[in-house]
């Protein structure tokens, strides 16, 4: 049995949806060093993903995803965080007109880098 579970429609169609996961999946062994593997299907599609204390899956269909994933014991005393991260960025990825170009607009957010501060000009004496 999973220790979290999600499964949230959409209208995005499979076409999209792939796509959308698709890039989730590259994020994911970027970002959090997992190890994915997309499986690509007629009706839907299946990534698998494992690292150290997650393993899981992620169902496409044209109407819907469905998140399956298990913790080990140390992120399992995190899983009403976890889950309530999953389900926030989810549901506010899928309210948007573009669900893809806003994906891409977070990540672009997240992973930029702050802009160097300049050093502050000295007064000559």
């Amino acid at each position: 049995m999973p220790d979290i579970h999600i499964q949230r429609d959409h209208s995005l169609g499979l076409p999209q949806a792939r796509k959308l996961a698709f890039r989730w999946a590259e994020l994911a062994e970027e970002k959090f060093d997992m190890e994915c593997t997309y499986e690509e299907g007629k009706t839907s599609d299946l990534v698998s993903f494992t690292r150290s204390g997650v393993n899981g899956e992620l169902k496409v269909t044209k109407d819907k995803f469905e998140l399956d994933a298990r913790l080990g014991f140390l992120l399992g005393a995190f899983k009403d965080r976890i889950e309530g991260e999953i389900v926030k960025n989810l549901d506010d990825l899928l309210s948007q007109k573009e669900p893809g170009k806003a994906f891409e607009k977070a990540v672009a957010k997240h992973t930029a880098k702050p802009a160097a501060k300049k050093p502050a000009a000295k007064k000559k004496a």
